[in-house]
């Protein structure tokens, strides 16, 4: 779901299939408790903007909220892999840009962004052109990370490493994913109906490895791993560890929350 939007962040997600073992589990959970809150009517035409590599496309044509769905992300390797994993789903996939959408005036029932708006160099052009592609009375709708809030799933990786003095890459409109910006946006671009709300989700991994074997792949973290001694490394896990303590069986369990906005085309 999140695009590679702005490559000069150094945060690029160009493979599907790792993008799926980082985050697809945290999209799916975030993803089902958004679908639930927007409550979409049956059967819809939608396009999903920041489509990365089909997960919410599949999840809306699973839950019967779309009939028929496009998608849309700068990442050519991401739309490869969604086109084949929904080949066999009334689903098109495209490269492109979330400012420029290559669609007619009023072509969709509704328009998303799952957890990308943070990666849009212009967020408010970005949900114009939703707004634009969206029929009168059609949905809008969006959610992302709260990334200023500490509600990124490796938050307490970004936080560690940081503390190590080795900062990471920040998402490039970090400051849309605040709740109150995101209302604000939604009104800007004319819709109506505005209302926010958070979600707050819980994943558990089977011991502290799964969870390093997993985040240290991240396209903002891999980087600066790379660049640290073995001493460093040693110290980030043990700080982490700290900070995601184990239950009896080793089992570790952490939550992750993002806001979400929905709105409505006046008419």
């Amino acid at each position: 779901m999140i695009a590679s939007m702005n490559a000069s962040t150094g945060i690029k997600f160009d493979d599907g299939a790792a993008y799926e073992s980082f985050m697809g589990v945290w999209s799916r959970l975030a993803g089902e408790r958004f679908l639930d809150w927007i409550a979409p009517p049956p059967g819809g035409r939608w396009v999903d903007v920041g489509c990365g590599n089909g997960a919410f496309t599949e999840l809306l044509l699973a839950r019967g909220a779309a009939a028929e769905a496009e998608g849309i992300d700068p990442s050519e390797g991401q739309i490869t892999y969604a086109r084949a994993r929904l080949a066999d789903r009334p689903a098109r996939f495209r490269v492109g840009d979330a400012t420029v959408l290559p669609y007619a005036d009023a072509a969709f029932d509704a328009a998303v962004m799952a957890l990308v708006i943070f990666f849009v160099p212009d967020p408010a052009e970005g949900v114009a052109e939703m707004a634009r592609v969206v029929r009168r009375g059609g949905s809008v709708s969006a959610y992302a990370w709260d990334m200023l809030g500490g509600g990124f799933p490796y938050a307490a990786m970004t936080q560690e490493i940081a503390a190590l003095g080795f900062p990471t890459s920040v998402p490039p409109s970090v400051e849309a994913s605040r709740i109150d910006a995101l209302r604000t946006l939604w009104q800007g671009a004319g819709l109506v109906d505005v209302a926010t709300c958070t979600i707050a989700i819980e994943r558990t991994l089977d011991d502290f490895d799964a969870f390093w074997r997993i985040a240290r792949t991240g396209p903002r973290f891999a980087p600066v791993l790379a660049t640290m001694g073995p001493q460093d490394l040693l110290r980030l896990q043990e700080r982490l560890r700290a900070r995601l303590p184990a239950a009896d069986d080793g089992r570790i369990t952490y939550g992750a929350r993002a806001n979400a906005v929905r709105g409505r085309v006046p008419g």
